[in-house]
């Protein structure tokens, strides 16, 4: 059996195939909106992208000897019927003892158009055995957020409604970029985990980079005519725990993730960091698709 520490490693990837999913699909506007001038808003985005994962860094002792792995997902749907994302990700990891783990996640989700109603089903395996299952819906009411799991365990309970989802989460980051903030923190909700966490997320903007810079590192949407002319923001997102205690007074983020937002939406050069190592995921395959609009 894989070591606690191994077994958190496929958590976040139910956030990344949130933030991706979600920002290949957000708002798009003109190159005013770099200036925080009124904007365009555009049909989301419906696609299929794939990045190719790497070993980037190793603090652990004994390190992490190499690593590889690819993500996938598809992302269909508009504000009227809502928005459906299918994701995976496969990775393997050289412990550096011999060991090679294998870690496998699926988790396909849609939520309301205007963030009213989440449903989820996520389900992770670690060298081909199963190590959780989650399946459940989340629906906003006026006092809160009711929450009914199927499983691991039949329950509902009631979360604050000042929590987002996972779509309304990306739309703000997208709408404090666009006004220029560098800071922004949510509460989220996405069932990862055993459905029941709520993640607090403080997210950090950087100044946005102008289509005529080229990335240092290109990768197969540089050159693409959705992307290659287009404003885009440096982000990374820290994850804490909501309910941990922290006796120094200042906590630890369970992982963070980084990323380019495009201004249309398309995230490339990721970085996965669960603290014990860091995974880079460079964009190896991008197809938009044709969204039916809103009538």
């Amino acid at each position: 059996m894989p070591s606690p520490w191994m077994s958190s490693f496929a958590r976040p990837g139910v956030r990344l195939g949130a933030i991706l999913a979600v920002t290949a699909a957000a708002f798009a506007w003109d190159g005013a909106s770099s200036r925080g001038q009124a904007a365009t808003v555009a049909p989301f985005l419906a696609h299929q992208a794939a990045y190719d994962l790497s070993l980037k860094t190793s603090r652990r002792s004994p390190s992490i000897e190499a690593a590889e792995g690819r993500i996938v997902y598809n992302f269909s749907g508009s504000e009227c019927e809502g928005y459906t994302t299918d994701f995976r990700q496969v990775s393997r990891l050289n412990t550096g003892e011999g060991k090679m783990v294998v870690s496998d996640l699926r988790s396909s989700s849609w939520e309301e158009g205007k963030g009213a109603s989440y449903r989820f089903k996520i389900e992770t395996r670690m060298n081909d055995e199963s190590t959780g299952s989650v399946d459940g819906s989340a629906e906003r009411t006026k006092d809160g957020i009711v929450v009914k799991l199927k499983q691991p365990e039949a329950k509902t309970f009631t979360l604050d409604k000042d929590i987002v989802f996972p779509t309304e989460q990306v739309n703000r980051i997208i709408e404090a970029a666009r006004a220029g903030k560098s800071i922004l923190e949510l509460s989220v909700y996405d069932g990862s985990d055993n459905g029941e966490k709520v993640y607090n997320t403080m997210t950090v903007i950087g100044q946005p980079i102008p289509g005529s810079r080229a990335p240092t590192q290109p990768d197969i949407g540089t050159e693409n005519a959705a992307l290659k002319s287009m404003t885009r923001w440096p982000v990374t997102v820290s994850y804490y725990d909501r309910n941990a205690k922290s006796g120094s007074g200042e906590q630890t983020p369970s992982y963070s993730m980084s990323f380019e937002l495009y201004e249309n939406g398309v995230s490339r050069a990721l970085t996965l960091d669960y603290n014990d190592f860091v995974i880079a995921g460079a964009m190896s395959k991008f197809d938009a698709k044709t969204t039916k609009p809103c009538h």
